[in-house]
């Protein structure tokens, strides 16, 4: 077995600089990530030969920017998912000419957090599809009462979708809170799986103090509920992970609120990063809708969710944020199958033939012949 306090994890930052300045640039982002103090009154010989983060690379790829590898002790993470997120970009995230690019975690860093405890193999199993991509829903807008939301999930699940979540804002508001929304949803789904045969889930969100989230996993438990929605930047990742530890049985979504504050590249953070925490699948910004991630970027988040990774499980990816159901087809050439397809506003836009739309939407996914 490989010895912890000799392991090491490479960051790679796109840093903007001159030529003239890139290698005091990348050697000051070393000290940053690690010791950050001056170096020359360091003496202890295991900060200075272990500690100390060092540069491996500098490359040049035009107009000002530059890539720089520093590599860093895996011994200063311990058991901690923040800690990982604070070696990797704490400091350096506060100062805006550089970004975290990407990260090469070593075996015992990925046996230690573990990655998806279903994966998107998971996922699919609990709603029987094979082959095919995924397709899901949202309970929007908040503000509607405990009922109405349950009336709403029934006539979404009517539809036949495979998973129905709750909106990200939906939390402990007075209108629809956790203990009152969770039965009345799941009820409503439940109900309607025995009129369509189908699996269909419901993920309620989670919110608030870790022993808040706690309680909101008991309740929704009591109510049979296997999957859940959980924004790990809102709630810290390491809050995040462990109640994906502490929860094997459950399926867990994340959402990517909050994540664009953080200068991590997108395929990093919710391909690599949320997928070694636990994530099951994660939720991301489409491109085409009302946010500006590029195709590539879209990508780049699925490959990096699938490919393969120190063994742990595939996360799928489930593109979403201002998507039609029109788009499905343009989405699933894009995607592939390995996919779950968020259409929320574009199904609920269509008021009360919503069970019908939504039966449509499902029919052409599923129906889709993949080249």
């Amino acid at each position: 077995m490989r010895n912890i306090l000799t392991d090491t994890l490479t960051a790679t930052y796109r840093v903007r600089s001159s030529a003239a300045d890139i290698a005091a640039r990348a050697t000051a982002i070393a000290v940053e990530q690690s010791v950050e103090m001056p170096v020359a009154p360091i003496t202890h010989p295991f900060v200075r030969d272990t500690i100390i983060g060092r540069v491996e690379a500098i490359k040049d790829i035009g107009d000002g920017l530059f890539d720089v590898r520093i590599t860093l002790s895996a011994a200063t993470v311990g058991d901690d998912p923040g800690q990982l997120m604070n070696m990797l970009f704490g400091n350096s995230s506060i100062q805006d000419d550089l970004t975290l690019l990407d990260a090469e975690l070593p075996p015992s860093l990925l046996a230690k957090f573990g990655g998806p405890r279903h994966g998107m193999a998971g996922l699919r199993e609990n709603v029987g599809a094979t082959g095919r991509a995924l397709t899901a829903s949202a309970l929007k807008p908040q503000g509607l009462p405990a009922a109405e939301l349950g009336a709403l999930a029934g006539r979404l699940a009517l539809g036949g979708l495979d998973y129905i979540k709750d909106d990200h804002g939906l939390a402990e508001q007075y209108y629809s809170p956790f203990h009152a929304r969770v039965p009345a949803v799941q009820r409503a789904v439940l109900a309607a799986r025995k009129s369509t045969g189908r699996a269909t889930r419901y993920l309620p969100a989670l919110s608030g103090t870790l022993e808040t989230m706690r309680a909101q996993l008991a309740i929704a438990r009591t109510e049979g509920v296997d999957c859940v929605l959980i924004a790990p930047m809102i709630c810290g990742v390491s809050t995040f992970h462990a109640l994906v530890t502490e929860h094997p049985d459950i399926a867990f979504i994340t959402h990517p609120a909050l994540a664009g504050a953080s200068r991590i590249a997108p395929p990093l953070h919710f391909g690599k990063l949320f997928r070694l925490f636990g994530a099951d699948g994660v939720v991301y910004p489409n491109y085409g809708g009302r946010f500006a991630y590029s195709p590539e970027t879209c990508r780049d988040i699925g490959a990096a969710g699938k490919a393969p990774w120190g063994g742990l499980k595939t996360t799928i990816p489930i593109p979403a944020g201002g998507m039609t159901a029109e788009r499905a087809p343009e989405m699933l050439a894009f995607y592939g199958a390995d996919v779950m397809l968020l259409i929320g506003g574009g199904l609920l836009a269509a008021g009360a033939d919503l069970t019908n739309v939504t039966a449509r939407f499902v029919k052409a996914v599923e129906g889709y012949r993949y080249t």
